[in-house]
């Protein structure tokens, strides 16, 4: 007669073990079980004993180690074991644990997680920096920016230490100004993020870059605050790179207005008119800011070194808003001075948003409802609410692009058009797309 197994369930872990330590006990299980469904007139046999007392691990096996967990049974070998047939070690059962039974670890698999992170941190080196970027809404805001992660499509293009940017949004162009021994100084994007082409000749070391469009023609106006024979300039370049026109005197510092002259001039800005307003400079003798015609005389020049008002320590960076007004990223003063582009005239300043660290980079957004300000040693974007016309008042932070450690974003512009922002880090060595939110 062929004994019936089915009422015969063996343990989970016997039924997958292939151990020699547990053939014996599944052969003796078998014929227990044969025995077991021949006919007999014998009494039932006495009820198994009850099983051992429950044993909680030790603690968590490793996250490497096989399990075979079990549900009614016992494992093979001399002594009783926890969580399966691995062999870790047991111990009586502790008050308050026994509500974990059952429940998944989750410790391990944090552990897998921490050191993913720290091997794409040793291997992905400013990738890493792009892909853990973080928003810092202040409270009850939404995030109004994101990482374009596509942009640019080859960032190995970037061979040195990223400065400046500049958009050219009538023609979907991007310039960025590098440093670098033997790399080319500016390079040159569409907006998409594929790299076109870079030029080199007599840049220096660009400090910063704005990009003119006019009816006519579009040019590339840089800042060169190198100490070699074509530093200390204010230069324009050609879309393909042709120098143009070059102010200053080349290898020079100086303070005169006639020839005018610069000691490290830190960033420009050129209005459609052609008038243009030049802070100057970036830790040179001079701490000014300058109104420029069309032919590149003085209109009007604001500032010294020192801290009171219409004063400066490194005026950084200097834009214009719709509203005939000019601000200036007092860097060193940890604040904002504002004037009027007709006559210079002082108007007002911001200074309690930047106790942690000085405006390194000033640009509006596309529709002038805000001001984008970096700010290079917390590695932040702040996001400042414009005031409309009339008083300045004070700032007002309404939202913030906080990125990773040592990015150093150092000047940023805005893509007129689109809205969006891209950032010149001078830490990861690269330049960021941040796209609005809509």
């Amino acid at each position: 007669m062929t004994p019936n197994l089915g009422t015969a369930r063996l343990p989970r872990c016997l039924r997958r073990s292939s151990t020699p330590e547990a053939a014996p006990q599944l052969s003796r299980l078998l014929r227990n079980a044969a025995h077991s469904a021949e006919p007999s007139s014998r009494a039932p046999p006495p009820p198994p004993p009850p099983p051992p007392p429950l044993l909680i691990p030790a603690g968590p096996a490793p996250f490497w180690a096989p399990r075979r967990h079990f549900v009614g049974g016992r494992c093979p070998g001399p002594k009783p074991v926890s969580r399966g047939c691995h062999g870790n070690a047991a111990r009586p059962a502790r008050p308050g644990l026994a509500s974990m039974r059952g429940k998944r670890v989750l410790g391990p698999w944090l552990v897998m997680a921490g050191a993913l992170l720290v091997l794409l941190g040793l291997i992905g080196g400013s990738q890493v920096l792009k892909a853990f970027d973080y928003f810092y809404p202040s409270k009850g805001q939404q995030q109004m920016y994101k990482l374009d992660i596509s942009w640019p499509k080859i960032p190995e293009y970037f061979t040195g230490q990223t400065f400046c940017v500049a958009v050219d949004s009538l023609h979907g162009l991007v310039y960025v100004g590098q440093r670098g021994d033997d790399v080319p100084k500016v390079l040159v994007f569409s907006e998409e993020g594929y790299f076109l082409y870079s030029w080199n000749d007599t840049v220096e070391m660009p400090h910063g870059i704005f990009v003119l469009n006019t009816a006519t023609d579009s040019s590339v106006w840089i800042t060169d605050v190198g100490a070699g024979k074509y530093g200390h300039t204010v230069k324009q370049y050609s879309p393909s790179g042709k120098l143009l026109q070059i102010l200053g005197t080349p290898g020079n510092a100086g303070s005169s207005l006639n020839p005018i002259q610069f000691d490290q001039p830190a960033e420009i800005f050129v209005e459609e008119s052609g008038d243009m307003y030049v802070v100057d400079g970036d830790g040179g003798m001079n701490n000014r800011l300058l109104k420029l015609s069309t032919d590149y005389k003085e209109i009007w020049l604001s500032g010294e070194n020192g801290t009171g008002i219409g004063q400066f320590k490194i005026p950084h960076s200097v834009t214009v808003d719709r509203y005939g007004r000019v601000w200036v990223a007092d860097r060193d003063n940890k604040r904002i001075q504002v004037f009027d582009k007709v006559t210079g005239e002082w108007l007002g300043a911001w200074s309690s948003c930047f106790s942690e660290d000085g405006p390194y980079s000033v640009r509006f957004t596309s529709d002038y409802k805000y001001l984008i300000v970096a700010q290079m040693n917390i590695n932040r974007l702040a996001i400042l609410a414009a005031p409309p016309v009339g008083i300045i008042g004070d700032c007002a932070i309404v939202n913030a692009i906080q990125l990773a450690d040592e990015t150093k974003p150092h000047l940023v512009d805005i893509d007129m058009k689109s809205g969006a922002i891209y950032i010149a880090e001078i830490g990861a060595q690269q330049v960021q797309k941040y796209v609005p939110i809509s």
